[in-house]
């Protein structure tokens, strides 16, 4: 029996790179694994394609995280088509680094609609999904969040805060056994 048998888990930003190799890894363990994508369809279809080859389930839904109507309609079709959620891997993120002259209004918001406020939203509906017997929510950080790099500023503050919320969601949600 896999270790994750029966569970559903959400992977946001999981059409390449990390997100992909944790979906990958978490419908090996038996998981039915949601691969979330905002623009590349055929990766998450590729992504898809590599689960269900092995024997694994899983669909591919588009949203923005960092657009709330988006992680509504992610949720939903999560809901139609897998009745809840277990684990949800906010993996989503974006980075441009920029010199502190290079920084705009547009690149500060740009990186906390996503790595902040996206991460948090989507938490807060998975939330609604996840059982009384308890779930999983895994944050990504980075190494950049409490050791900036040059011209990081802007990134490594909004990985900061993933991890500031991660320690506030765990005092929080652990008591639920939502973490």
């Amino acid at each position: 029996m896999s270790k994750l048998a029966g569970k559903v888990a959400l992977v946001t930003g999981a059409s390449k790179g990390i997100g992909a190799s944790i979906a990958e890894h978490l419908a090996a363990e038996g998981a039915s694994v949601v691969v979330n994508y905002a623009s590349s369809k055929s990766g998450a279809d590729s992504v898809v394609a590599r689960i269900t080859k092995k024997g694994g389930k899983a669909i591919a839904v588009q949203g923005d995280v960092s657009q709330p109507k988006d992680i509504q309609r992610l949720f939903s079709e999560t809901r139609k088509a897998n009745g809840k959620v277990d684990i949800l891997v906010n993996n989503a993120g974006m980075y441009e680094f920029a010199p502190l002259d290079a920084i705009t209004p547009e690149h500060i918001q740009k990186h906390f609609n996503l790595n902040v406020a996206g991460l948090l939203l989507t938490t807060k509906e998975a939330i609604k999904l996840i059982g009384p017997e308890g779930g999983s929510i895994i944050n990504i950080g980075s190494i950049v969040g409490p050791m900036p790099a040059p011209q990081a500023s802007t990134y490594s503050a909004s990985k900061a805060a993933v991890d500031a919320i991660t320690v506030s969601l765990s005092q929080e949600l652990g008591p639920r056994r939502s973490v």
